[in-house]
């Protein structure tokens, strides 16, 4: 692909946030059940209340891929109304076989149950977010999110730093690859489809992002004795081209934002979760929308869920695309930034959609 640029081997990768060392939530939770410190109790208004929206969640669109790649007008057509009015939507018949979404759950419940000295193994050093442990924690008077997470950079694979890819259980490297390059698949055909609605040809989405990186985010959410009280992840939207996510099949625990309401994102067996991310909403220029989402705690299950991230090289350079633009007033309402920049400043734990609003341009009063 001609716009698409190389990378060398020997570009080293890149780290990200420092963060502070916190409690590890899963050992809180085995020494005292009902204990919940301070740190983790969020405002009165932050709390999420027990009144769901049950109704609201059959309504979140779902896309079939595999319409989707036979160019079907109907279903490109759901897809562009799904990113405006929702920012979210499931995918069926993505292609992924249902024996590797059972395996990566398997092995990732496996590794979580470990003892604690085998997981820190693989513990995050404080200078970056790869590895086991609790991220984006910049101050000792943050609210802490009821969760623990392994995250890593899985692609391009000279970014990998394999001594936090846990080697136990056995064979979960190779697990996470291979679930990783399906849903690298995934996310390659919806970008086409995605350029499409965006009245681009099939490719050129990809072309912009120089080179495509992609995170993985295992998120762990011990059970809570009051689950009302906490946040297993507090509000954000991603900062992300697309997210993909593998729920678990009879936990719920997403909720995302909707006209001011929390919406529960109820899990379709064997579908994925997609949501547009930033980068979308900055290319689309506002017409596409990355939306806020969090995650809540359960009172007597643990959850997980398995996000991947795809997002531009550090070097592409993000601003309004031109064509999408309204042609009156050609107004832009986001400034062009570097990707690498943006990325970083949106890990500072800022929240909701504080960093998106910080890359608009300023408007005279």
């Amino acid at each position: 692909m001609g716009s698409n640029e190389t990378f060398t081997e020997n570009e080293e990768a890149p780290t990200y946030a420092p963060w502070i060392p916190v409690p590890n939530v899963q050992e809180l939770v085995r020494e005292d059940p009902l204990q919940v410190p301070q740190r983790y109790v969020r405002e009165l208004e932050d709390r999420p209340t027990v009144t769901d929206m049950p109704h609201l969640s059959s309504l979140v669109p779902v896309i079939d891929l595999s319409l989707l790649l036979l160019g079907n007008k109907e279903e490109l057509n759901k897809l562009d109304l799904a990113c405006q009015d929702w920012g979210f939507f499931h995918v069926v018949n993505h292609g992924v076989a249902k024996e590797l979404l059972q395996k990566m759950k398997d092995a990732a419940a496996e590794f979580f149950e470990l003892p604690l000295e085998e997981k820190n193994k693989y513990a995050m050093p404080s200078n970056d977010i790869q590895g086991y442990g609790h991220a984006y924690v910049v101050s000792e008077e943050q609210i802490l999110d009821w969760s623990d997470a392994l995250i890593l950079v899985v692609h391009p694979s000279h970014y990998r730093k394999l001594k936090f890819w846990p080697n136990s259980p056995i064979g979960l490297q190779e697990i996470i690859e291979e679930y990783s390059n399906a849903i690298r698949k995934v996310a390659t055909e919806l970008f086409q489809s995605l350029s499409l609605i965006m009245g681009m040809d099939k490719e050129d989405l990809l072309g912009l992002h120089k080179q495509l990186m992609q995170g993985y985010r295992v998120n762990y959410y011990p059970p809570c004795s009051k689950p009302d009280h906490v946040l297993g992840i507090s509000p954000h939207s991603d900062s992300s081209t697309i997210t993909i996510l593998m729920q678990d099949d009879d936990v719920c625990g997403l909720q995302l934002k909707h006209y001011n309401e929390w919406v529960p994102v109820n899990p379709i067996p064997d579908a994925l979760v997609v949501n547009v991310g930033d980068i979308i909403e900055m290319w689309s220029n506002g017409k596409y929308k990355s939306i806020e989402h969090r995650a809540v705690a359960n009172d007597n299950k643990a959850r997980v869920s398995y996000a991947t991230f795809l997002y531009p090289h550090d070097e592409a350079e993000i601003e309004p695309l031109n064509h999408m633009m309204d042609p009156k007033t050609k107004q832009q309402i986001y400034k062009k930034v570097k990707y690498g920049d943006y990325l970083r400043n949106s890990m500072k734990k800022l929240e909701g959609k504080e960093h998106t609003e910080m890359a608009k341009v300023e408007t005279l009063a």
